[in-house]
This record gives C-alpha cells, sequence and structure tokens, in this order.
C-alpha cells in the first residue's frame, strides 16, 4: 500500500502537470471500489471545474477545484493514477477518467479496487468519515517528543504498532515505522508506555527524517507504485531493514530478522534495536 511519501509524490506530479486545467468530461467504467463511486454527483460537481490546487491529507489525494469541491482519492492497495494522451488505448483496471482540457486524461487505474474516488464539498472535507478522526500530521508542530511520550504512558501496545495508528499519527506505514525504529534504535516490539522521553525525542527525529528523505526520493517502491509518470520510488535503494532479513546489518552486521507483527511483516536488526 501506498505510504504518505508515494502519496506526496504523487500531489507534487498532480500540482505540476494539472495546476489550472479544467474537467472537461468525467466517465466511470467500473463504479465497485472500496467504496463505490458515487458516478452521478462526481460528474455534476467536477465536470467543467478548474484545478486551483492540489494537497495531502495523510494518505489521501485532495484536488481541489475553484467551485469550492475538492476531488478525495485513496490509492488503496493497488491504485495509480496516470496522465496519459487522450487517444492513449484503456489499459485494463482504468476504472476512472477525467479528460482535461489539453487531449490529455486522468485516469484512476486499480486492480484490486480497495482505492476511492469521491467528490467532496470543502465545507464538509474536514468532517468526512475518513478525515474526521485521523490524527496529527508527521510534519506538523503537534508531532513531537513530549506529547507522544505523554500519549503514551500507560499504553502496553507495540510502539510500531502505536506509531502506526493513523488516529494517532497519520501516514506512517509498515515500510517507514520498520526504517524509523531502526534508526532510532527501538524493538518493534517495545511497549510504547515503556519509551522514555528521550528515546521518544530520538524517534520523532527518525521518522521526519525517514519521510523527508523518502520524498526526496519518490517513495518506495516494493511491487507496484509508480508516480504520475510511471516511475518507481528510489528510497528502495536506502532500506536499512524492511525486506533484508537474512542480510548483514549495514552497521552491526548482525542478521536482519522478520517476524510477524500485528499481521504484517517486520524487519529489524537484533544488534541495534533493544
Amino acid at each position: 500500500m501506498p505510504e504518505l511519501p508515494e502519496v506526496q509524490a504523487v500531489c507534487d506530479g498532480l500540482r505540476q502537470k494539472i495546476l489550472n486545467r479544467v474537467v472537461q468530461a468525467v466517465q466511470v467504467h467500473e463504479c465497485r471500489l472500496r467504496w463505490p463511486v458515487k458516478i452521478d454527483e462526481l460528474s455534476r460537481l467536477i465536470t467543467g471545474q478548474e484545478v486551483v490546487g492540489v494537497r495531502r491529507i495523510a494518505k489521501y489525494i485532495v484536488i481541489q477545484f475553484r467551485n469550492e469541491v475538492s476531488l478525495l482519492i485513496h490509492l488503496g492497495m493497488s491504485g495509480r493514477l496516470g496522465l496519459v494522451d487522450a487517444n492513449s488505448s484503456l489499459r485494463k483496471h482504468d476504472h476512472v477518467i477525467f479528460s482535461l482540457m489539453g487531449e490529455e486524461e486522468l485516469r484512476f487505474n486499480d486492480p484490486r479496487r480497495f482505492g476511492m474516488v469521491e467528490a467532496v464539498e470543502n465545507s464538509e472535507l474536514e468532517e468526512h468519515p475518513r478525515i474526521r478522526n485521523l490524527g496529527v500530521e508527521p510534519f506538523s508542530p503537534e508531532f513531537n517528543a513530549k506529547s507522544f511520550y505523554e500519549l503514551s504512558r500507560g499504553s502496553k501496545v507495540a510502539i510500531k504498532k502505536f506509531i502506526m495508528d493513523s488516529k494517532r499519527l497519520v501516514g506512517v506505514g509498515n515500510i517507514y515505522a520498520s526504517e524509523a525504529l531502526f534508526r532510532a534504535g527501538i524493538h518493534p516490539n517495545t511497549q510504547a508506555g515503556r519509551v522514555g522521553l528521550k528515546r521518544w525525542e530520538q524517534l520523532v527525529v527518525s521518522i521526519v527524517d525517514v519521510l523527508t528523505k523518502a520524498i526526496k526520493r519518490g517513495g518506495t517502491t516494493i511491487r507496484d507504485f509508480e508516480n504520475l509518470d510511471g516511475v518507481a520510488g528510489y528510497f528502495t535503494k536506502e532500506l536499512n531493514v524492511y525486506g533484508k532479513d537474512g542480510q548483514p546489518c549495514s552497521c552491526c552486521e548482525r542478521v536482519i530478522r522478520k517476524m510477524r507483527h500485528s499481521a504484517r511483516s517486520t524487519y529489524y536488526c537484533p544488534g541495534c534495536q533493544h
């Protein structure tokens, strides 16, 4: 599943290429996504409207239009957005197509259909069911060691699960949680309530650092992720533990281990993380 850096990479690409362009038509070839596409509402609110902004909320892409409506998109497990020539052949799983002024189309492709495409009035966006209960953004002032240290007091939840809970902190998925915990030297099974303030300071810095670097590299491609131009993310080359089970740690040369953790694969170094 694309995480925060991958979604940010898509937003940055969209901002460069569709800003100030008008959506001339909307086509829906498959409405049965994780949350069904409201075809009539989508077409009515978006057709003929000019794009005035693109931003990210957690792992959601938000395309803003002049009529105070936003297009809320989630890539799900396998979703991709591609900007292509309007005359190019449709690919399998091209479910939603936005025809843009200038003979190009923005196509939402999603083989597994876990994504979402929905038009939302701006006045209702913050209270949208998928938005209103989200936690803090990792690049916001609210994400700091003191507040998360206090939030974690008494918690017996494993620290990896704690920082991946989107009701506390948004955008930190499996890859970046593993990498941040390695950089902070914290074992992923450590109870959140037992992480002291100094270690929280290290972890907050590590999370922000790994996300920042991943954004600069265009994200991480493990299986499917591509940006708007069809290019894979390059942060894969800088991963320290994720996907490297059985390989020597780059810091201490102990063998990287893999374990199942909350139904996900977790990677860690038994020498560096304790």
